[in-house]
């Protein structure tokens, strides 16, 4: 599936630098948290400059929603935000995003962002069916 060329990751820095490398290799715009903010910027900081450059936020931190500061800054700066799902490596992650990416640009097309949703890994069953199965997205919090 071709990426809509508008269409920017921004990756937190809790996926490391593997993630995105993966992400890249399949032709994903991607950029890393490493390559434009310092590692003790203020995630409010890099939330209003993500924002402001129209990219859309993955990180591995599912306790974002409970923070009021990011989900305000979410909010504030219009972001759309995907929390990825999973106990599994990195690398099992990032091809996860990468075989479920069609979803992925489904959902973008028909959700307005501000959002936070949750990019899941498929079912084991799926997983022993097709090795390449995809995943699922689901959305988490709708603001406004």
């Amino acid at each position: 599936m071709n990426v809509p060329p508008e269409c920017v990751f921004f990756t937190d820095r809790d996926l490391g630098k593997l993630f995105p490398a993966i992400l890249k290799q399949a032709a994903i715009h991607v950029e890393r948290h490493g390559d434009h903010f310092a590692d003790d910027v203020k995630d409010e900081e890099w939330l209003r400059i993500v924002g402001q450059r129209d990219w859309y936020v993955l990180t591995h931190d599912k306790r974002i929603r409970y923070r009021p500061a990011e989900i305000a800054a979410v909010s504030r700066f219009k972001l759309g935000l995907f929390v990825i799902v999973g106990k599994a490596p990195l690398a099992e992650l990032a091809q996860n995003f990468v075989f479920t990416l069609p979803k992925i640009i489904k959902f973008i097309e028909e959700t307005p962002r501000p959002f936070i949703a949750r990019i899941y890994r498929p079912e084991q069953a799926s997983l022993r069916r097709k090795a390449r199965a995809s995943g699922y997205v689901k959305l988490w919090v709708a603001l406004e």
